[in-house]
């Protein structure tokens, strides 16, 4: 979010219209400020990676066109992320009128309550307090589980009844979110997962902008930005929305995932960068990147796997945590500084992987969820030590294990077993891996780790595991 700089200083109604602030709606705000962050070529969207030619300028459509937003896409696709980056596009500060009574934040030119209205007939502009919203303050979400039509709707308030108020008057009324984001934004995550008749509610706002509560019609000239978000397997199965609401929504924003591992390992790198500080700092070597991004890559095209529900940014992002607290550990454990991952620490994802993923039970063949994770991480190791290889040939960089060799591999034993097995490094290996593995030993045994488990996936070598550690064999 935007930093919160100090507020304007008018206090009063008579000081804020001495100043010349001209009332806008919120989506009017937005309008203007994308088009003067368009004009000065300002980044619009902070922190999000490979959207910048797809999703971002339908978002700016939707936006220049006033329209209320569904974003529609699988989990993991950053759809909560960019809703909570819209209210940068809203005017830093804001105008309310200050009363302790008011249920919303109301535009002291256009107040639209009753209470608002009459304090605004009845008082001098000196005599009536002014206080200020920043555009932080001004966005609210609500995710569909759960949530009632009492939650972001409102309803009618048996205190105030007894204290005589008239069922049909609005000062009966508790407002819900939705009516106290009056000026501001609100997003509704999982809008199929709504009850119909809080859709209904929904519907009245998006067509109308009025409250219906227990058949009491209360209009209000709501100003507000209503966003959504969505699955695709969910909102385009029928009977899940409401065809009234699914009219409404002006824009539907289509997110994906990265186009490419490239991409994933950005957001890897921009979402975990401090992950690798601290007093015992990780080094993670680039292949280590691309095999977390490609374990991904493999799962959203396994079969096994159901595509339907997609797998999430987050499956990568847990799964680097976990790799990277697992040399964390056995930094601790040897004193090494930094720590460096190895393929064995990835023996350790089924904590991370296991409920991150949802089986296709007819492409599965009853298979567990822990063999399709071996399979997918076998899959993603062969297939980036594959690249390696076409680039810098097999012979050189297998050259070092040749005649007979037995390596044992684990994420508990300390680098200087690997060194001890590997007296020289090849000078293919410094130009493949673009790291100092004649310098470093943690380096080094995560590149030898790297080779054992590629050589084996390409069937050129045996495997043995026992007690949590491996034998390689040539």
């Amino acid at each position: 979010m935007n930093a919160v700089l100090a507020p304007p200083k008018s206090s009063n109604l008579r000081q804020l219209s001495e100043t010349g602030w001209q009332s806008k709606t919120v989506k009017r705000e937005m309008r203007d400020n994308l088009t003067r962050m368009l004009a000065d070529g300002q980044e619009l969207f902070p922190g999000i990676v490979g959207y910048e030619d797809s999703v971002i300028p339908e978002i700016n459509l939707a936006i220049l066109a006033g329209h209320d937003m569904l974003f529609l896409g699988e989990k993991g696709q950053a759809k909560s992320k960019i809703m909570r980056l819209l209210p940068r596009f809203l005017d830093p500060w804001v105008p309310y009128i200050d009363h302790p009574e008011l249920p919303v934040h109301e535009d002291p030119h256009c107040p639209i309550t009753s209470l608002g209205k009459d304090l605004i007939a009845r008082h001098d502009p000196e005599d009536i307090p002014i206080a200020w919203w920043h555009r932080n303050e001004r966005y609210s979400e609500r995710l569909s589980p759960g949530t009632k039509f009492a939650d972001i709707i409102g309803e009618i308030d048996p205190a105030k009844l007894t204290g005589g108020v008239s069922m049909g008057a609005e000062e009966a009324l508790s407002f819900g979110l939705i009516p106290r984001m009056h000026r501001g934004i609100f997003a509704m995550n999982e809008l199929p997962e709504l009850d119909d008749l809080v859709q209904v509610g929904l519907f009245n706002i998006l067509e109308e902008r009025d409250v219906q509560i227990r058949g009491f019609p209360i209009r209000f000239d709501l100003d507000i930005a209503i966003l959504f978000s969505a699955n695709p397997a969910t909102y385009n199965r029928s009977g899940k929305v409401i065809p009234q609401l699914k009219d409404r929504i002006g824009s539907i924003i289509q997110t994906h995932y990265p186009h490419d591992r490239v991409e994933g390992i950005e957001i890897l790198r921009q979402e975990l960068a401090d992950d690798l500080d601290g007093d015992y700092p990780v080094q993670v070597p680039f292949f280590m990147y691309q095999i977390v991004e490609e374990i991904t890559a493999q799962a959203r095209h396994s079969k096994y796997i159901d595509q339907a529900s997609g797998v999430s940014a987050r499956f990568s992002l847990a799964n680097f945590r976990n790799m990277v607290a697992s040399a964390r550990q056995r930094g601790i454990l040897h004193g090494e500084k930094p720590a460096v991952p190895r393929i064995s620490d990835l023996g350790h994802l089924y904590s991370s992987a296991l409920g991150k993923l949802e089986l296709d039970l007819m492409g599965s063949h009853q298979m567990s969820e822990k063999h399709i994770i071996d399979s997918i991480v076998a899959q993603a190791i062969e297939t980036v030590f594959g690249e390696y290889v076409e680039e810098h040939g097999l012979a050189e960089i297998a050259e070092i294990f040749r005649g007979g060799v037995r390596v044992e591999v684990g994420d508990q034993l300390p680098s200087s077993q690997y060194a001890q097995r590997l007296q020289s490094v090849p000078p293919a290996w410094e130009k493949a891996f673009e790291v100092n593995a004649s310098e470093d030993q943690a380096v080094r045994a995560s590149c030898v780790e790297f080779v054992l488990a590629g050589l084996y996936a390409m069937d050129k070598i045996s495997r043995s595991t026992q007690f949590g550690k491996i034998e390689y064999e040539f």
